[in-house]
C-alpha cells in the first residue's frame, strides 16, 4: 500500500480506461494524484471518488495538445501538492482507420497533436518540476503498434512509434538528473477506445472472439494490467530502469 508514498503523480487522460485504473492504483499505493482530462466532469467524479476513499486527489481539465494549458496545469499541480514526481502520458486518440492515401492533413494532424505533441508538451513542462523534486519518473503510453505494424490506422501507428523513440531520447537526456523515462506497450485492453473498435466491426461477439485470439494468452487485457505496470515504473522498485519498453500484450508481439 505504500509503494508510492509521498509521491505526486500527474496522469493525463485520467478520467477513463487506462488512466482511470492507473489513478486508482497509484492512489492506493500512497501517491497524491492529479487526474487531468478533457472530460472534466468524469475526471472530477473520479477525483471525488478517490477523495471519498481517503486518498489525496484533485482534477484539472486539460487538452494536452494546447501547450499553454499544459504549462498552467503542471504549475497548478505543483502549487497544490508541493511537487511533481511522476508523469503518466496516457492521453491519446485512435484517429481514423483509412489507407494512407485517403487520410486528410487534418485527420493526420489531429492524432499527432494529441498523441505526439501532447507527450512533448507534458514532458517539457513537467521536467522543471521533476528537476526541483530531485528526480522522478515519466511513463509514456505507447502501444504494441509502436513496436510492430498492422494494415490499419496509419496516423495512430506513426504516433505510437514516435512516442517510443521520444522515450528513449528523453531517457538519455535526463538520466543524469535522476529523471527516468520509460514506455509501456499495451496489447488490446478493454477500454472505451477498444470497445469502440469492436463496435466498428459490426458483429460484436465475433469481433471480441477474434480480438482475444490475437493474443497467445487467449484473452484481451484489463486496465489494471497496465496500471500495475505504471505503478512499478513510478516506484523506487524501478530505480535502475530507464529508456525501457515494458510490453504488456498477452504475447501479441512474441510471434
Amino acid at each position: 500500500m505504500n509503494r508510492l508514498k509521498g509521491k505526486v503523480a500527474v496522469i493525463t487522460g485520467g478520467a477513463l480506461g487506462l488512466g482511470r485504473a492507473t489513478a486508482r492504483r497509484m492512489a492506493e499505493e500512497g501517491a497524491a494524484v492529479a487526474v487531468t482530462d478533457v472530460l472534466a466532469a468524469e475526471a472530477g467524479a473520479l477525483a471525488d471518488e478517490l477523495t471519498g476513499l481517503g486518498f489525496e486527489a484533485c482534477h484539472w481539465p486539460l487538452d494536452v495538445s494546447k501547450e499553454a494549458e499544459v504549462e498552467r496545469v503542471m504549475d497548478h499541480v505543483a502549487q497544490r501538492f508541493g511537487r511533481i514526481d511522476i508523469l503518466v502520458n496516457n492521453a491519446g486518440v485512435a484517429g481514423v482507420n483509412k489507407p494512407t492515401d485517403q487520410i486528410t492533413e487534418a485527420e493526420w494532424d489531429f492524432v499527432q497533436g494529441i498523441n505526439v505533441k501532447g507527450v512533448f508538451f507534458c514532458t517539457k513542462h513537467a521536467i522543471p518540476h521533476l528537476r526541483r523534486a530531485g528526480g522522478g519518473s515519466i511513463i509514456n503510453l505507447s502501444s504494441i503498434y509502436g513496436l510492430v505494424g498492422a494494415a490499419d490506422a496509419p496516423p495512430y501507428h506513426a504516433s505510437k512509434g514516435a512516442v517510443r523513440l521520444m522515450t528513449k531520447t528523453d531517457a538519455l537526456l535526463y538520466a543524469g538528473e535522476r529523471i527516468r523515462v520509460n514506455s509501456i506497450h499495451p496489447g488490446f485492453i478493454w477500454t472505451p477506445m477498444v470497445e469502440g473498435f469492436v463496435h466498428g466491426q459490426g458483429d460484436d461477439d465475433a469481433a471480441r472472439v477474434g480480438l482475444a485470439a490475437l493474443h497467445p494468452l487467449g484473452h484481451v487485457g484489463e486496465p489494471d494490467d497496465i496500471a500495475w505496470g505504471c505503478v512499478y515504473l513510478a516506484s523506487d522498485e524501478a530505480k535502475f530502469v530507464t529508456g525501457s519498453e515494458l510490453v504488456i500484450d498477452g504475447g501479441y508481439t512474441a510471434r
